[in-house]
């Protein structure tokens, strides 16, 4: 049986400007909706042509070309379930899913924001202020 390939992280700086030569034609208008500057994918396959990229539950085919590995692992990922360590008092603490992994690139870390109920909690959260739960 084959060994799973380790996820690797990274950033993939691609903006309209550059043009669809670097997305797949299956995921172009999607991955133009996600934005993808600054967020932290998941690289989990390669092929010649192609590498996949994983954002939270969806998967896109682009070029290999503009994908930076990032060598730090962040401590959360998609699909976690965490809880907020310090809630303000009087508030019960958040607790969700991470459902996005932003990358911060002056401070060099991955900031997160969470699902909880369904709903997308509009605050961002800095990794020290969320423990997995």
């Amino acid at each position: 049986m084959a060994r799973p390939k380790p996820v690797t992280y990274g950033l993939y700086s691609w903006t309209p400007d550059y043009g669809f030569r670097y997305i797949h034609p299956a995921n172009r208008r999607t991955f133009e909706w996600l934005e993808p500057m600054g967020k932290l994918f998941e690289k989990i396959d390669e092929t010649e042509d192609w590498i996949l990229l994983r954002y939270d539950e969806q998967q896109f085919k682009v070029s290999g070309e503009l994908f930076t590995e990032l060598h730090d692992k962040p401590p959360f990922s998609f699909g976690d379930l965490v809880e907020e360590t310090s809630p303000e008092p009087g508030r019960p603490a958040h607790r969700g899913l991470i459902s996005d992994v932003y990358w911060d690139e002056a401070q060099h870390r991955a900031r997160f924001q969470l699902v909880e109920k369904k709903r997308k909690v509009k605050r961002v959260f800095e990794a020290e202020e969320l423990r997995l739960s």
